[in-house]
C-alpha cells in the first residue's frame, strides 16, 4: 500500500500523508451477499444505550463485509477474484471464488494478486493465504489470522501489516511471537494463514485535518487538566497546573497510565513473556 503527499495548498494538505489505492482491483463490492447494513451506536452498550466508549460519533455511513475467519472449507481451491477495499478495517480484503460456487471475503496478505490460488486444510502447501493447523507450518514461518480455539474462527494478527512468527511446538502447543512482541503458547490444533496482512504501510499515514478524524467517527476528547475540578480530578487550579497527585487518574478517579487491567487469569498460563514497551 504506497503513500503519497500532496503540496501545502491548505494547513489540512501541508502535514497529510494518506494512503493510495493502486493494489484494489474493485471500487465497488462485487458480491452484495457479502455485505450487510450496519446500525451505529456510537460507543454504546447494546443492552442499556449507555455510553460505554467515550469519543465516537458520527462518521461516514459503512456497509459490513462478511468475512470468512474460520476458513472451513479443507480441500477446496480457491482463486482470488479481486483485492477490495474495507471501510471497516487497516487491512484490505481478498474476494476468493472458491471451484464448488462459493464465494467468501479473506484479509489479504501481502503479496496476493487477482489470480492466486488458495487453500485450506493440513496438506496445503506452505504458500501465502493458504491455511494450516499450526503443527504443520514450519518454524520460522510468518502468519496471520491465528485461532484461540480450534474451529471458532481467527482471532490474532487481523489488522494492516501484523503478522506472528512460529517460534517452537512442543506438548501440543505451539509458541509464537505476536506483533506486540509477547511470546504466547496457542494449541497445535488451531489453524493460522501463511504470510503477513497486507497494507504495511497504514501506520505511516498521517490525516491531516480533524475533519478525517470525525470522519472516521472519532469525536475529539478533552484533557483532564483543560476541565473543571468536578468534571476531572486533574481539572481546576490557576492557569496551567499540574495534576497534582502521585499518578493520573481517570475522570471517575480509577488509576491510568501502568495501572494493569488485565482480568483474564485463566489463560495466564499461556503467555510466556509479556509484549515489550519498545515496539
Amino acid at each position: 500500500m504506497p503513500l503519497k503527499t500532496f503540496k501545502p495548498t491548505s494547513p489540512g494538505r501541508r502535514g497529510a500523508v494518506l494512503q493510495t489505492f493502486e493494489e484494489l482491483t474493485r471500487s465497488k463490492p462485487k458480491k452484495k451477499s457479502l455485505i450487510a447494513n450496519n446500525a451505529k451506536r456510537a460507543g454504546r452498550a447494546t443492552d442499556t444505550g449507555r455510553v460505554t466508549v467515550r469519543h465516537r460519533g458520527g462518521g461516514h455511513k459503512r456497509q459490513v463485509r462478511i468475512v470468512d475467519y474460520r476458513r472451513d472449507k479443507p480441500g477446496v481451491v480457491g482463486q482470488v477474484d479481486a483485492i477490495e477495499y474495507d471501510p471497516n478495517r487497516s487491512a484490505r480484503l481478498a474476494l476468493i471464488k472458491y471451484v464448488d460456487g462459493d464465494w467468501r471475503y479473506i484479509v489479504a496478505a501481502v503479496g496476493m494478486n487477482v489470480g492466486d490460488k488458495i487453500e485450506t486444510g493440513e496438506g496445503a502447501d506452505i504458500k501465502t493465504g493458504n491455511t494450516l493447523p499450526l503443527r504443520a507450518i514450519p518454524t520460522g514461518t510468518i502468519v496471520h489470522s491465528v485461532e484461540l480455539k480450534p474451529g471458532k474462527g481467527a482471532q490474532l494478527a487481523r489488522s494492516a501489516g501484523a503478522g506472528v512468527q512460529v517460534l517452537a511446538k512442543e506438548g501440543g502447543y505451539a509458541l509464537l511471537r505476536l506483533p506486540s512482541g509477547e511470546v504466547r503458547r496457542v494449541l497445535a490444533d488451531c489453524n493460522a494463514t501463511v504470510g503477513q496482512v497486507g497494507a504495511v504501510d497504514h501506520k505511516n499515514i498521517k490525516l491531516g485535518k480533524a475533519g478525517r478524524k470525525r470522519h472516521l467517527g472519532i469525536r475529539p476528547s478533552v484533557r483532564g487538566v483543560a476541565m473543571a475540578p468536578n468534571a476531572h480530578p486533574h481539572g481546576g487550579g490557576e492557569g496551567r497546573s499540574p495534576i497534582g497527585m502521585s499518578s493520573p487518574k481517570s475522570p471517575w478517579g480509577k488509576p491510568t497510565l501502568g495501572k494493569k487491567t488485565r482480568r483474564n487469569k485463566s489463560t495466564s498460563k499461556y503467555i510466556l513473556s509479556r509484549r515489550t514497551h519498545n515496539r
